[in-house]
């Protein structure tokens, strides 16, 4: 077990520096340049001089390799360094965007995996029926829409339309909210995101949990149990569902690694405040040091889902134990 543990430690280190390397790379590779983002619309009228100095100030007249040093020096003391565009501390700006990124997509993620589970288990149940066959129709529609289409249409049918809830952003501009009114009002403006995501990941849920259901139908254990006078019920819930959920609790746990990188499409279309909509920001503004604080954080956090999912999975599946 120790030496499994080693081994998988040592591949994640690795996983870890290479990021960190590509991290730093891509966005320099970037067509353009951040000056017109550090200067503003008088770039063209700066001196070369003066140009100098600019750069030098954010350190990009060094050559590459000490700029890198300097990064992984930065990352050692535990310091993202700081935006070009707004000159504030890029840990701060995380810290601001990340809990409206960890309540859309947890939220979505949870309910995805609920009703995905849920829908595919009935859907394998009752194999080439009615039920089975419309759900895995939709599922596969919903699976083929583009999250910024559907996004879209939520928006003119509830928000343009019907004006059931707000257009963008994550609070009401300039309201002074408090309490169960601020409370609600953030609902409101969590509703069609968390809608449009919820849609667009339940059908890959759907999908796992009804092949893994019609696996587990074949296997003895399930004919033993009806054998034995069992009830379709118990049948279902005791045996079919709890040995068919094992793919599904895999892939939620290596999903949630992705929790902190956000759904950029589905923020950026509702202008909605979170770690996806920053990383559009940052790319739009050529903002570099941005950029790789925010692939940093995304990288630990699917290092550790992955970890949590090595820990996790001999206590779901007992066959897979190692002595």
């Amino acid at each position: 077990m120790w030496r499994f543990f080693a081994g998988r430690g040592a591949q994640y280190l690795l996983v870890l520096g290479l990021t960190v390397t590509l991290n730093f790379a891509l966005p320099r590779m970037m067509p353009g340049s951040p000056m017109v983002f550090l200067a503003g619309e008088d770039v063209g009228f700066l001196e070369p001089q003066q140009r100098a100095q600019l750069y030098a100030l954010y350190g990009l007249d060094q050559p590459q390799w000490r700029q890198f040093l300097t990064y992984l020096g930065n990352l050692a003391r535990g310091e993202l360094g700081y935006s070009f565009q707004r000159g504030r501390p890029i840990a701060a700006m995380i810290g601001e965007r990340l809990p409206y990124t960890l309540l859309l997509v947890g939220l979505a993620l949870v309910l995805a995996t609920l009703i995905g589970a849920a829908l595919g288990a009935l859907a394998a149940w009752r194999r080439g029926g009615s039920f089975d066959l419309g759900t895995l129709g939709v599922a596969m529609l919903f699976e083929s829409v583009p999250s910024f289409w559907l996004g879209m249409i939520l928006i003119a049918v509830f928000a343009a339309g019907l004006k059931w809830f707000p257009i963008f952003g994550a609070v009401t501009a300039g309201a002074a909210l408090s309490g169960w009114a601020l409370v609600v009002d953030r609902a409101r403006h969590l509703a069609l995101p968390l809608a449009t995501l919820t849609l667009i990941t339940i059908p890959g849920t759907y999908l796992i949990m009804r092949y893994s259901m019609l696996a587990v139908l074949g296997e003895q254990y399930i004919a033993t149990a009806r054998a034995k006078g069992l009830a379709e019920r118990v049948v279902l819930r005791r045996h079919a569902v709890r040995n068919a959920l094992l793919p599904v609790a895999t892939v939620f746990m290596l999903n949630l690694g992705f929790i902190a990188s956000g759904a950029t499409v589905t923020e950026t279309v509702f202008s909605y405040p979170g770690i996806g909509r920053l990383l559009y920001e940052a790319v739009l503004n050529r903002d570099y040091p941005v950029l790789q604080g925010t692939f940093f954080i995304i990288t630990v956090s699917v290092i550790a889902a992955n970890i949590l999912a090595d820990l996790a999975y001999p206590f779901i599946d007992p066959r897979v134990r190692r002595r």
